[in-house]
Parts: structure tokens; C-alpha cells; sequence
């Protein structure tokens, strides 16, 4: 089970690596062959259906991302916490986000799922 503590030190860690723009810090908690989803993935990667799938494949995407955005910062609104799951909750470039980052037995993402409002 993930503690609040965990997916507290995680998100601020997160959201500190996203602030800094530095990909391989944020890459480092994620499974070499992890799965992401999200809405902009078609609009910057050119990926119809909106998934990557390997840690090259999204450090292309969002190091893509960060060149088009030189300005994001990120802001932690909150956290929730499930079994194997916790979500990010903060305020992007224009919008609120929530991130579903769910974790394999040694606590490395294997999934993420992006959702904007």
C-alpha cells in the first residue's frame, strides 16, 4: 500500500523536477518500458492516439513539450493516495491537471495517465 507520506515526498519531488525542466530527474522514478497517456501527446508528438510507451519515446515528447513551453511551471495543489496509485493534482500553463501515476511492487511508475480541465 502507498502512504500519504510517499505520495506527499513524491509529488513535491515531481512538481520540483518539472519546475527545473529536468527530464531525466522526472524519468528517474518511471520503469524503463512505462506507458503514458495524455491529450497532448497527439498535438506535440503527433501520436493519434494519444500513448507512449518507453522511456525514449517520452523523453522525446517531453523534451518537445518544454522547447514549446520554455515558461511552465507547475503548482501542487494536492495529493491522493490508492493502492498502487496516487494522482497529482496542480495548476499547469493555463489549466488544472490531475496525474494518475500508478506503481509497480519497488516503487517505480509503470503507468501514467494525463487529464487537463
Amino acid at each position: 500500500m502507498i502512504t500519504q507520506e510517499f505520495a506527499d515526498a513524491f509529488a513535491r519531488e515531481w512538481i520540483a523536477a518539472w519546475n527545473a525542466h529536468d527530464v531525466e530527474r522526472v524519468l528517474s522514478r518511471y520503469a524503463d518500458d512505462f506507458e503514458l497517456t495524455s491529450p497532448f501527446i497527439a498535438r506535440i508528438a503527433g501520436v493519434q492516439d494519444g500513448r507512449l510507451i518507453g522511456k525514449a519515446a517520452v523523453r522525446a515528447y517531453w523534451i518537445e513539450a518544454l522547447r514549446r513551453l520554455p515558461d511552465l511551471m507547475f503548482r501542487l495543489r494536492g495529493c491522493r493516495v490508492g493502492v498502487d496509485s496516487i494522482v497529482i493534482e496542480y495548476e499547469g500553463v493555463g489549466h488544472l491537471a490531475a496525474e494518475t501515476l500508478v506503481f509497480d511492487r519497488s516503487g517505480v511508475v509503470v503507468r501514467a495517465y494525463a487529464n487537463y480541465g
